[in-house]
């Protein structure tokens, strides 16, 4: 195939159009490791490999769009996040950001619990022998069938998001015979430094009940009356993609102030609090993620001062990753389709899958990276938009990244940090199939989630 350089579009900085671009980086062939999996690397002709498989053969084997996910790097993840946080700490990994049978193997032998937000999500744990009592439930609106079979299960925690929720739980238990362990999901008033969609602190938006005017505090009265429930503790969540710890420190000293309250007005000491997720993870260069060290130093280490100023005892502390567990360990695989280069502007490089398999950056205007990965590269930099194969103008895989000038038909590209949520908002706008999850660990490949065919597509169409 020739790979002839396409001489329209520009290749300098000083000349780009607006956009998110940054210079072109020195190497189109360096890899960040600060955006790839722990097993990603080029082999001596520059062919990304994972697990010690060449991205050429998973292409050859599973076809693409693919999500290609590093179960080494995922389990070492989860592991760190156990281990920085001890056994005085629980670690709920966020189901909302993938989940899978195998996943939930993967975090019950890690040793970290699960947060689940639906029935479906909820099946798919305890189908996968997920004990019930390291599962928490959360939702802004769980069905009565929901709950029902939370509390038959013996879900560890249900996190009660409405006054409405609170009488609920407590009558669906009390009709199942049991005492269900909940905890009150507050809006402390801190707005994270994130997209406007996936800020979840201040009081305008649907989730938890607001410190202000004193609705938490009588949220607790409610729930401390009712016999049906056993209050543990209160649950809060700031944001997501969070890299700055301030807004933590402000949300914990709130958390904190209405334990206090709740102390001095009901003599009790609720034992946990739950801090939420919501922490960042490198999608580009740009971004300087934390280490689960660093975090699980920082939030113990703010959550026992402001105990110890209220005189309080310090509360057993939860906190809630996804995306910071499996976002950097699963890579998007995708075929080159038509190349199409814009005279003094850019060139539009269409992919075989986009807004269907990654949603995010329509959505968020999110940002990512890309590799030229089934080859290596000396031509000079091209900058590029790389966009999906839907009939939508929106459809946008990477609004604007580099990429070689001889990238061809048939090169296979790779965007990493794809592991979180990608494949949970897939979607089958346009008819377009649901990529597979291929799993990779020590030189062997499997699937964990199969790519849907026409047939299950059609399935569900009984017209």
């Amino acid at each position: 195939m020739s790979r002839s350089a396409h001489p329209a579009g520009p290749r300098h900085a000083d000349v780009l159009p607006e956009g998110h671009y940054t210079a072109p980086p020195a190497d189109l062939n360096a890899l960040d490791p600060k955006v790839w999996a722990e097993t990603v690397t080029r082999d001596d002709q520059g062919v990304l490999t994972v697990g010690g498989i060449d991205v050429r053969r998973l292409a050859e084997e599973f076809g693409t769009p693919a999500y290609v996910l590093d179960e080494t790097d995922f389990r070492s993840r989860a592991r760190a996040w156990r281990t920085a946080f001890g056994q005085d700490a629980d670690v709920f990994y966020a189901g909302k950001a993938f989940l899978s049978r195998a996943v939930v193997r993967w975090l019950h032998e890690e040793g970290l619990n699960l947060d689940v937000c639906s029935g479906g999500e909820l099946a798919t744990a305890l189908s996968a022998g997920m004990p019930a009592d390291r599962i928490a439930f959360h939702g802004n609106n769980k069905s009565v069938a929901e709950i029902r079979r939370a509390v038959e299960a013996g879900v560890g925690r249900i996190v009660l998001d409405s006054f409405q929720e609170i009488v609920r739980v407590a009558h669906i238990a009390q009709e199942l015979g049991k005492r269900q362990r909940v905890q009150i999901r507050v809006t402390v008033g801190v707005e994270a430094h994130t997209h406007e969609f996936i800020a979840t602190a201040h009081e305008d938006q649907k989730f938890g009940i607001p410190l202000a005017g004193g609705q938490a505090a009588e949220a607790v009265r409610r729930a401390l009356r009712l016999d049906g429930i056993e209050l543990i503790g209160i649950h809060s969540h700031i944001g997501s993609q969070i890299f700055d710890m301030s807004g933590f420190e402000v949300a914990a000293h709130r958390v904190v102030g209405l334990l206090k309250e709740i102390r001095d007005e009901h003599g009790v000491e609720l034992p946990e609090i739950d801090l939420g997720g919501g922490l960042g993870i490198a999608y580009t260069s740009d971004d300087d993620p934390r280490e689960p060290h660093e975090i699980a130093k920082a939030l113990t280490e703010i959550v026992t001062r402001e105990c110890e100023s209220a005189r309080l005892r310090t509360p057993r502390i939860s906190v809630e990753p996804g995306r910071a567990v499996v976002g950097p360990t699963a890579f998007t695989l995708y075929e080159v389709g038509t190349i199409k280069p814009l005279d003094h502007l850019r060139t539009y490089v269409s992919v075989d899958g986009g807004m269907s398999d990654n949603i995010r950056t329509a959505l968020y205007d999110a940002e990512y990276s890309i590799a030229l990965v089934s080859r290596s590269s000396d031509a000079e930099p091209m900058l590029t938009r790389v966009v999906g194969k839907h009939c939508e103008s929106g459809d946008i895989v990477v609004r604007d990244a580099f990429l070689p000038a001889d990238l061809a038909p048939g090169d296979l590209v790779a965007v990493p940090a794809t592991g979180a949520y990608c494949r949970s908002m897939a979607s089958n706008y346009n008819h377009v199939l649901r990529p597979p999850v291929v799993a990779v660990r020590d030189g062997e490949a499997r699937v964990i989630v199969r790519r849907e065919t026409e047939e299950d597509l059609l399935r569900l169409d009984v017209g």
